[in-house]
């Protein structure tokens, strides 16, 4: 959340805001290229587990162990054989974005002393057309 907003909030001015955010939290920003857009194993893992439960509830709704059967039908609409295996949504395992000069102060998240220190992903350089 921004200092603008939470002044706004609380009604008290900007200069108080950032005095205690700053100061006495020690709070500071960051910019989210430092911030990981990566999942760590444990992240994957956690995603494993919560899909296998989800993955059982699609075939038993199917009434059989194929939760495959999706196809094309008739005026190109996607089918598939119940509302839960349609309804699902993943994820990716990563986030991909272009900092230009005009977003790269939009995406700065607040972080901690204390907070566990970030290592940078490797990642392929950016192309720019």
């Amino acid at each position: 959340m921004k200092i603008r907003k939470i002044a706004l909030k609380l009604e008290i001015p900007k200069s108080m805001v950032h005095e205690i955010v700053n100061d006495t939290l020690g709070y500071h920003k960051v910019s989210a290229r430092w911030v990981p857009k990566m999942l760590t194993g444990d992240h994957k893992l956690q995603r494993v587990e919560i899909s296998q439960p989800l993955l059982l509830r699609c075939q038993q709704d199917n009434g059989d162990e194929d939760t495959t059967h999706v196809g094309v039908g008739p005026g190109g609409d996607f089918q598939a054989k119940n509302n839960l295996f349609v309804n699902l949504i993943t994820g990716d395992e990563t986030w991909v974005h272009l900092n230009t000069p005009e977003t790269k102060r939009d995406p700065m998240t607040w972080k901690h002393p204390f907070s566990p220190v970030t290592k940078k992903f490797n990642q392929s350089a950016e192309v720019r057309r």
